[in-house]
Order: C-alpha cells, then structure tokens, then sequence
C-alpha cells in the first residue's frame, strides 16, 4: 500500500526511488510522512515540464487557406481607374447582379483587390469561425473603412474550405493632400477577427493503423527523445514508447484505451519529463542583447580589455588684413585650418582572470568592470574564437 501511494504521488522513478529508500531505512510509513514528502516535492519543478509543451502529436498541422477577394466602401483611397484588375474584378461580381458593365467603363476609386489568408486549425468543424488577413494587391493607399466582399478561401488542392467577409480593422491610417502624407503603420493590411466561416472541416487521423501515436519534438535532440520514451515508460506504461530517431517517439495504444483515444492522449500530454537543451548564446549586435542558459560553461581563459579612443577635429579661420587701406594685387585673405588630434588612453586595462565559470558569471563580472554590452559581445566572440567556449554562437 505505501509503495503505491509513493507512485501515485511521485510518478518520476527516480524521485520515488530515493524517497522508498529513505522511507525503509527511516523506518516511516505513516500519512504524515506522505504529507510531508508531497509538500517538500511540490516546489521542485526544476527543469521538469510536460511533455505537451515540447512538440506535438504527428498529424497535429495547420493548413493554409488563401482567396482572391474585393474590398469596397473606400473612401477614395482604393486602387486607381488604371488598375485593369480591379476593373475587371468589379465588372465581373456586378454580372453576377445581372448588371453588364464592360472593364472599360468601371471607374471608381473605393473598391480595392485584394489576397485573403488564414489559417485552418486541425480540428476545425463546419461552422466555426477563423481569423483572416487582407493585403492590398494593387495600388490602393489605404482600406481604412473598406469592407470585403464574400470570398472563398482555397486549399492547395483547389478545393473551398471557408467563406470570408466582413469589415476590415486596420491598424494604421493614410491621408494626403497637396502632395502632404501623413502615414501611420502599414494601412493596406488589415484583418477581420472571426471573419471567415468553415464549410469543410477536418478530420485529422492522430492513431496509425497499427494503433500507434506518433509524438514530434519541436527541437530535435537525441537525450530528450530518450528522456520522453522513458518517463512514458515510467508514468503511463511500461514498454509503450520508444524513441524512433531525434524527433519522434512512437507510443503503442493499448487495446483496452483505443475506445477512448482523447483520455489516452491527454494522460500523454501531461507525463513530465526534464528536456536536454543545447549550449547555445544568442547575441543581438544591434541592440547589445546577450542571452545565454545558465549553464553554459567556459573553461579556463584569461581576458583583458582595454580601450584606444582617438578623437581628431579641425577648426578653420579666416585671416583677414588689418589696418591697411591700400592692399596690393598680391594681398588677399587667407583661411587657415587647423586639426587636434586627441589620444584618450585608460590608466589599465580590464583583466578577468583564469578559471572555470559559466557565460553568467563571465557577463557579470564585465558589467561589474562597467564595460559596454557591445563590448561585451566582442568579449565573447573573441572567448568563442579561442576554444574556451562550447556553445553554440548565434548571432542576430
């Protein structure tokens, strides 16, 4: 009894190992213990996340949705009488009305062209709403105020997955006049929350026909598939997972669960797990970020910096003749420049000495010396190039 209650509360095997040694050799097996041990454990989620947060189950996509539509009510801001697309484009939705109106005669500039885009979620069922973009496809200046017509919104493979309209929601503006602009973001995108509505839903297949699911890293690394394999081994079941390669670990569904697949995969989602991650620094030389994990280590390296600032200006004059009322032809005003060369060199330089630490303490102890972030960069860049630093440098 006291050896399931230490799994039900502590699904993580090496957890529940240590505590049923310490149990046995205390000699505790009271509720009070339990207790106490559940409160101990329950703050400590060092690096430990479920496995849902990770990747997804094969299978899990989104798919891509794109229309060809039209915008009006503009308040002459749409594309211009030249556009022979937007005139061809309003002359053929007003032969739909039983209104002939030759592409020569269209003039008018509140109506624009534009590409619709979603996106169609996994599970999307008839009748649900989505989300959808508006870009301008011609020369309209803004759709501040435009409303779209309805427009299907197509797959890859031609076929009309939904049904967008609606008016626009902009985020910007665009007025001008007299050859003034006053512009504000980018007011030829716009969106409409909710705007296009699912005729043909989908019906993802998550379970193979050999009753197997398929879970995906989303950063494929050879340790944590290992680490997800083994804790569904641990807490879900023993011998369901195993690691196919760096990215996929593939779970057999039991016989008595394949009835209830959502159940099976939701325990799935929640088994917790303590990921490998990669050493890697991140700089960003325009903005002087530097973002690193904790843990990355550097050996042994000395470094000093030290700073050579040259400052040069040049002042010109004009030298003008005085007191002389009559001047030669030779007897001219002269200018005269003058440079100064300033050499500003610090009293010593910046050393950090020898010794293993990690990139944490190493940008610490550069900003406790009041050294500049691009500085700072430079720093690890040189660190990189000398071999102490084993970490992936990836520079934005």
């Amino acid at each position: 009894m006291f050896e399931f209650l230490i799994k039900r509360i502590f699904p993580c095997s090496n957890r529940r190992a240590n505590l049923l040694d310490l149990a046995w050799n205390a000699g505790v097996v009271s509720v009070a213990f339990l207790m106490l041990c559940a409160s101990a454990f329950a703050n400590d989620t060092t690096g430990t996340v479920r496995i849902k947060d990770l990747g997804k189950l094969q299978g899990w996509r989104d798919n891509a949705l794109t229309g060809y539509g039209i915008v009006t009510g503009l308040a002459g801001t749409g594309d211009s009488p030249s556009n022979r697309t937007t005139r061809q484009a309003l002359s053929n939705v007003l032969q739909q009305f039983n209104l002939t109106v030759p592409p020569d005669q269209v003039q008018s500039r509140n109506v624009a062209v534009v590409m619709v885009s979603a996106v169609l979620p996994t599970f999307a069922r008839e009748g649900d709403a989505i989300d959808i973009t508006v870009a301008s496809a011609g020369d309209a200046r803004s759709l501040v105020g435009g409303s779209l017509l309805l427009t299907p919104l197509k797959g890859p493979n031609g076929r009309v997955y939904a049904l967008a309209q609606g008016p626009l929601t902009v985020g910007g503006y665009r007025y001008d006049a007299n050859g003034n602009v006053v512009q504000k973001n980018h007011p030829t995108l716009a969106s409409v929350p909710g705007g296009a509505v699912v005729e043909v839903g989908l019906a993802a297949s998550l379970m193979s026909a050999k009753r197997q699911v398929t879970f995906k890293l989303a950063e494929p690394d050879f340790v944590t598939a290992d680490a997800v394999a083994r804790a569904v081994n641990a807490q879900v079941g023993p011998g369901l997972a195993r690691a196919l390669d760096a990215s996929g670990i593939e779970v057999d569904v039991p016989a008595e669960r394949q009835a209830n697949l959502v159940e099976f995969i939701a325990q799935l989602e929640k088994v917790q797990v303590t990921p490998d991650r990669r050493a890697k620094v991140v700089i960003n030389e325009r903005t002087g970020t530097v973002v690193a994990g904790g843990d990355v280590r550097i050996q042994r390296v000395a470094i000093s910096h030290g700073d050579l600032k040259i400052s040069i200006t040049s002042q010109s004059d004009a030298s003008q003749p005085v007191l002389v009322s009559q001047t030669g032809p030779g007897v001219r005003t002269v200018v005269v420049t003058n440079s100064f060369v300033d050499v500003n060199e610090p009293a010593g330089t910046h050393f950090v000495p020898a010794g293993h630490t990690t990139v944490a303490d190493l940008v610490r102890s550069l900003s406790n010396l009041k050294i500049a972030s691009r500085d700072i960069i430079s720093i690890l860049r040189a660190v990189k190039a000398a071999g102490a630093l084993h970490a992936e440098l990836v520079v934005q």
